[in-house]
């Protein structure tokens, strides 16, 4: 008789347990849905920053700066383009006048290119002001470039589901302190043609060495815009990009990949190198280029 009390009691509070479990998840729930609120964010539509994009490379070519301002996060256009602004990139002893070439888009002559060892400035001068001002400036020194001796193409069926090509860089590094990019064309068409996709590393790990197959970049043989075909022209191109500028890529691709929301700062706007509080980067940087056939 007293076992059997005993399973009886057991029974019921068994079922006094499961019907106390689910009146605190239906109470939860009625809880949870009455608390729902519309909270409306109002955000700073009218402080507009100017943002600068450009640089002057050691090529022989049209150096292009863009400038255009910061909008509404609701704003679904293109970003505002700044007009009719004078805009110069000197080295303290050669001064370029840039011409405006589309809106927004400032230009220098198809002759002329930058020398390691020099520092540029550029110089922004609106015919209305941006953020409180109408002058901006930037400097930047140009770093030279170690000459590639070869790129190779390597092929590992096994990775993926259609293989991966993996390219290899061969250079002797020289010994002083160096920020590198790596850019890689196929049929002279960019491939890595955002910064989330760029390539930068310091030389740490080779400086002063000889790089004998150093792995740059990878191709996805089974992306469609990326498969390579026997006869395709690959192209590596390597800019020595400096510190700065190497900084302000890493902190780009760290807020644009994300990080763990559970031990990470707030996002943050990237730091770059306008005055005034300007948004952007104006780099002067050398570049080295091999090319190899898809066998």
């Amino acid at each position: 008789m007293i076992c059997h009390s005993y399973i009886k009691l057991s029974q019921n509070t068994l079922k006094k347990a499961k019907t106390g479990i689910l009146y605190v998840l239906v109470t939860g729930l009625i809880l949870l849905s009455s608390c729902t609120e519309r909270i409306e964010i109002e955000l700073e539509d009218d402080f507009a920053r100017l943002v600068v994009e450009g640089a002057i490379t050691t090529d022989t070519m049209p150096h292009t700066i863009k400038l255009t301002t910061t909008s509404s996060y609701y704003y679904n256009q293109p970003a505002p383009v700044v007009q009719h602004a004078i805009v110069s990139i000197s080295d303290g002893t050669e001064t370029f006048l840039l011409n405006e070439t589309a809106p927004g888009i400032y230009q220098t002559a198809p002759n002329v290119y930058g020398q390691p060892g020099r520092t540029y400035s550029l110089s922004i001068q609106l015919a209305e002001t941006i953020g409180g001002h109408d002058s901006y400036t930037a400097q930047s020194t140009l770093y030279g470039v170690a000459e590639i001796d070869s790129i190779g193409l390597l092929f590992h069926e096994e990775w993926g589901r259609s293989g991966i090509w993996e390219v290899k860089c061969y250079v002797q590094e020289p010994p002083t302190v160096d920020f590198y990019r790596f850019m890689i064309y196929r049929n002279s068409h960019l491939m890595t043609d955002s910064i989330p996709e760029w390539f930068v590393v310091d030389d740490k790990l080779f400086n002063g060495s000889y790089t004998n197959g150093a792995s740059v970049g990878f191709i996805n043989q089974g992306n469609p815009q990326e498969g390579l075909r026997p006869g395709d022209t690959i192209t590596l191109e390597v800019n020595n990009i400096g510190e700065d500028y190497f900084n302000f890529v890493w902190q780009v691709q760290s807020e644009v990949q994300g990080t763990n929301p559970l031990f990470s700062g707030p996002p943050a706007n990237v730091k770059g190198n306008i005055s005034n509080g300007a948004i952007g980067f104006f780099s002067a940087y050398s570049s080295t280029r091999k090319y190899k056939l898809v066998p």
